[in-house]
């Protein structure tokens, strides 16, 4: 029974199970009568020595309940307890029925009257192993309480600290005593006391134990925050009713901050193995930039930019960076000029401001600096002594800016600061530490040496460029009876310079040089191969030899690339012994094109073969022996000549134009062919379609291509004559000259002409063979021609004041403006050329280059 109070009648009785002390201890009762025997006996004592009632009334205890030995001394205090004195002490006793005793007790006996005023006594027993428990649960309750290093919160059911040990009250202040009747609200902040309520009262309402509930607060007086982890579980009394809920709380704040640290390592590798992978895919600086940003945003920090050296972005090679002295640092001198070249934000699109920077008029200005412009940074400002010493800076976040702190890191490459890499956190954000400080240092040493690399690489790319193109055919070349177009596409930045080449070769007698080469490789290297290839070419074709000659001398040339390094280059480089330099192969296409037979002779080294489109016809493959690439060496070339109908259309090409990853040669070869389905349309415009409609697959490689539409030159600007081997042959020569260039108008040059006709007829007659040819080409220019059957090629002297003669090929070197000599099958060909009369240099020699011969 229980009482409650305060409600109507002032004490209501009710029925329920104690729950006091006694459902520990489990205090049993008994009674002796006047006579010494068992007169009452209660159920926990039937419970406490295991015996029932019917068992033990009416029986003598001592003789029931105690060992033999000490039946004596039971019976003395029997007769002293019912003659009045009371008694406690502890009593083994045992079971009836045996021998030994199995158990000890604590009674307490009262003397008492029955109502007859006889002497009888009550017993009280208690179990002694009990009490020992009790006693244990005490010590252990006292050591958590009182020696625990954990704090330990007792909870009442209406949620109030009903008691707290020492080592709380260290943390929280005061004594222990002074927290009873307190709630959580009293220590924590205000949503981690709803929380800490609401575990509280689900514990309390479900029975569920929390484990490991995560609180962060201060304790009074402190400002740092402190992490708990906090256990509860609901308190029960002996009977099972919940009374509480006990809360044990340990200071984990260490453990918090080394997991911290551990996640932020582990995040930090993940970002530097993110930055390994991502940065420096490209070739290009300002891609190079955002890739940067790309991993540092939002995984590193809320805002980063980029500003790389304006001379870095130019090609100069001025090294970065001309400071100003400190006094001038407000009057526009500071940080060399800079160019933003990447910005990204998670919070703002708003770009990071320059601080104070100066634009490129010098004004002061704290604008946002947007990507693509130039700025510069005061003299005395964080961000140009970064750049001055190569450290990082920690900028603190200024009032209205979105960053609460930036991270201003110098990015140096191989000693060198090429740029500065800014990395924001905004108000609210964690800011930065000792170990952000390593990783933002490493992304930007990563990302530097990535931008340098993309640098000279674009460098090299640009002298390649220049190099390549200087050496391509200024403008639209011309050829006589040819009508020439060309196009040159280079790989993109993401490719590196390739050696294709083409070029237009102007030959004695109006003839063309066609040719069109690929060195196989990249870079520099192949630029400058290529280079040395197209002059050999060009000098060669000069000698005006077939075009089998000129490739085998080609080859010759190409093989001489691959020679091992010189002698002075071994010394240098002893400890690894002989090497050889790169070994170059390249294939070319050589033509000759004759306007006035319309012949062209072709010769290849491993080129794809030209495409020839005759009026009427479908484009067909010229069919010339492949033969093998310049460099390979020891192998012949063949010749093959091909005449070419009127308004037929001749195309030389790379292998750019028709081969791709995404599709084979034969297939781009078809393609090719079909496109030029329409001959006759302008040559520009076939061009233009070839390149707009084949799946070229520009990037991958270098297109180069070259197109010629054939038209003879026509027989009235022929003249071609035979003569006989006799004296008269030189005043008919001067005769059919003469008559010639009256036809065509042209008796300005009849004087010259007749003049160095007669010079070049009687040196074929004095010491040439067989018959002489004499012709006479008009075009862009005369061209004069005298062949003979004599192997001997005219050499050019100076005459001695007495020879008699040795002044005629001076005479001619002197009066036109080119002359020279060929081999034929037959023989030689003896030409000159003269500008026609309208057009540049037109001149007749003067008094002392006249006299110069004597």
């Amino acid at each position: 029974m229980s009482e409650i109070p305060g409600t109507a009648g002032g004490v209501v009785w009710q029925s329920g199970t104690p729950g006091s002390l006694y459902d520990y201890i489990r205090v049993a009762s008994f009674s002796i009568g006047p006579d010494g025997r068992v007169e009452q006996w209660s159920r926990r004592a039937a419970e406490l020595f295991g015996v029932t009632a019917e068992e033990a009334v009416g029986k003598d205890p001592v003789e029931a309940f105690m060992p033999a030995d000490l039946h004596e001394r039971g019976y003395q205090q029997v007769k002293e307890i019912l003659d009045g004195e009371e008694w406690t002490g502890l009593v083994p006793f045992r079971a009836p029925g045996e021998e030994e005793p199995h158990g000890m007790a604590e009674m307490y006996v009262m003397p008492s009257e029955t109502r007859t005023g006889e002497r009888a006594a009550l017993c009280v027993v208690v179990d002694v192993r009990a009490l020992r428990r009790i006693e244990t649960d005490l010590a252990a309750s006292q050591a958590i309480f009182g020696q625990s290093p954990f704090g330990f919160l007792l909870f009442d059911t209406d949620l109030t600290v009903k008691r707290a040990n020492r080592r709380f009250a260290t943390v929280f202040g005061g004594e222990a005593d002074d927290h009873r009747g307190r709630t959580v609200r009293d220590y924590l902040g205000r949503s981690e006391a709803e929380r800490m309520t609401a575990a509280l009262r689900r514990v309390l309402e479900t029975g569920e134990s929390v484990t490991d509930l995560r609180v962060v607060g201060a304790a009074p007086g402190a400002r740092d925050r402190r992490h708990w982890s906090v256990n509860l579980y609901r308190v029960h009394s002996g009977s099972g009713r919940p009374i509480g809920v006990a809360g044990l709380g340990i200071d984990i704040t260490r453990r918090h901050n080394a997991a911290r640290e551990a996640a932020s390592a582990r995040r930090n590798l993940a970002l530097l193995n993110q930055a390994g992978a991502r940065i420096g895919n490209s070739l290009d600086l300002e891609a190079t930039a955002r890739e940067l940003l790309d991993v540092a945003v939002p995984g590193f920090c809320d805002l980063a930019s980029v500003d790389l050296y304006q001379t870095l972005l130019t090609g100069d090679e001025a090294p970065p960076g001309r400071w100003g002295s400190p006094h001038d640092a407000g009057h526009g001198a500071g940080s060399a000029e800079l160019r933003r070249v990447a910005f990204a934000s998670a919070v703002s699109d708003t770009p990071l401001r320059s601080d104070g920077g100066h634009a490129p008029d010098g004004r002061p200005g704290t604008v946002p600096v947007e990507v693509g412009s130039v700025h510069r940074y005061p003299f005395n400002s964080p961000y140009a002594g970064a750049l001055r010493t190569g450290r990082i800076r920690t900028v603190p976040g200024a009032d209205g800016d979105l960053a609460q702190s930036t991270l201003v890191v110098p990015m140096t490459a191989h000693e060198t600061v090429i740029g500065l890499v800014q990395f924001s956190r905004a108000k609210g954000s964690e800011p930065f530490g000792q170990r952000d400080r390593a990783l933002a240092a490493e992304l930007a040493a990563r990302a530097a040496v990535c931008i340098d690399n993309a640098r000279l690489y674009r460098r090299e790319h640009e002298r390649a460029l220049i190099l390549q193109r200087s050496l391509l055919p200024p403008g639209d070349p011309e050829a006589a009876g040819l009508d020439i177009a060309c196009r040159y596409l280079p790989g993109t930045d993401a490719t590196e310079v390739g050696g294709d080449w083409f070029d237009v070769i102007e030959l004695p007698g109006h003839r063309t040089a066609l040719v069109i080469g690929d060195v196989m490789g990249r870079g520099l290297r192949a630029a400058v191969a290529m280079g040395e290839l197209r002059t050999a070419v060009r000098t060669l074709a000069q000698l005006d030899l077939e075009p089998a000659e000129v490739l085998s001398h080609l080859d010759e040339i190409a093989c001489g690339l691959g020679a091992p390094i010189g002698a002075q280059q071994s010394r240098a480089h002893k400890s690894r012994g002989p090497e050889l330099s790169e070994v170059y192969l390249a294939t070319c296409v050589y033509a000759v094109y004759d306007p006035v037979t319309r012949r062209c002779t072709f010769a290849n080294a491993g080129h794809l073969p030209p495409v020839l489109v005759e009026p009427g016809k479908a484009a067909a493959l010229v069919d010339v022996p492949p033969g093998v690439p310049l460099g390979v060496g020891g192998e012949p070339f063949e010749e093959v000549e091909v005449e070419l109908p009127e308004g037929a259309l001749l195309a030389l090409y790379t292998d750019g134009l028709v081969e791709s990853r995404d599709h084979p040669l034969d297939e781009g070869l078809g393609a090719f062919r079909r496109v030029l389905t329409d001959p006759a349309r302008p040559l520009e415009d076939v061009c233009d379609r070839v390149l707009t409609s084949l799946n070229t697959g520009h990037g991958e490689d270098d297109i180069a291509l070259l197109m010629a539409r054939v038209q003879g030159l026509p027989g009235e600007a022929v003249g071609d004559w035979r003569l006989p081997r006799e004296p008269r042959s030189v005043g008919r020569a001067r005769e059919l000259a003469r008559a010639q260039l009256a036809a065509w108008g042209l008796e300005p040059l009849v004087d010259t002409v007749e003049l160095l006709v007669s010079e070049l007829v009687t040196n074929a007659l004095r010491y040439g063979e067989g018959e002489i040819r004499l012709r006479l080409l008009r075009d862009r220019t005369l061209v004069c021609e005298v062949w003979d059957a004599g192997l001997v090629q005219p050499r050019r002297r100076r005459a001695r004041d007495t020879d008699e003669g040795g002044r005629g090929l001076q005479l001619v070197g002197l009066l036109s403006s080119s002359w020279g000599a060929r081999r034929t099958p037959r023989g030689k060909t003896v030409w000159f050329e003269l500008a026609l009369p309208d057009g540049e240099g037109d001149r007749e020699p003067t008094v002392e280059q006249l006299l110069s011969m004597f």
